[in-house]
């Protein structure tokens, strides 16, 4: 559904700290917190994951999945897959 990076990215283009998402999204502080310390994809109770990604919808940010193609027409950014052998 998320990343931990896809979270710390979005809360950087927004230009916000992590006490402001919790605030735009209605989830506590430490619940950020663990979000974002976690590996890989984001776990918890689904219904605290959909407050934090509507929030970032609700600002302005696309989440983008794993082979998705972009719905927007804006600029972003995307991980490239890394090279063989680097």
């Amino acid at each position: 559904m998320i990343t931990a990076a896809q979270m710390r990215a979005a809360r950087a283009l927004l230009g916000i700290d992590q006490r402001q998402l919790a605030e735009l999204s209605g989830v506590s502080l430490p619940t950020i917190q663990r979000m974002e310390g976690s590996d890989g994809n984001v776990r918890g109770v689904i219904d605290t994951l959909t407050k934090v990604v509507e929030a970032f919808d609700r600002a302005g940010i696309e989440l983008i999945g794993d082979g998705a193609p972009s719905q927007g027409q804006g600029r972003g950014v995307r991980l490239k897959q890394p090279r063989a052998g680097a």
